[in-house]
């Protein structure tokens, strides 16, 4: 699952995930709340997760999730290179982080 409010940043991820036969974009959602809801509802393996978001940061929301589903993994998701961010997503529950301008490689 993708949680990210930017459409752009969703799509392109959906994209880029349609071409490995091993894995299955079950959802998308462009806050905390709807990530929490869908996490209920479909119980994803793997959750990337943005950490900016409106309504609900990805923080809280990975929080949440993981007390919820400890067998739900989070993966943050970000733009942001600030360390006390990340660490505040790593503290939550998220397994690791990835930044936005990775490389495909990476």
């Amino acid at each position: 699952m993708i949680v990210d409010d930017q459409d752009v940043v969703r799509r392109g991820l959906s994209l880029f995930f349609d071409a490995f036969d091993d894995l299955e974009l079950v959802a998308e959602a462009a806050n905390g709340l709807q990530a929490i809801q869908l996490c209920d509802e479909i119980m994803p393996d793997v959750v990337l997760m943005d950490l900016m978001m409106p309504e609900m940061d990805g923080i809280t929301a990975t929080k949440i999730i993981r007390q919820k589903h400890p067998e739900i993994q989070v993966i943050a998701l970000t733009s942001i290179q600030d360390d006390a961010s990340v660490r505040q997503m790593l503290d939550a529950g998220a397994l690791g982080y990835l930044l936005k301008n990775a490389s495909v490689d990476e």
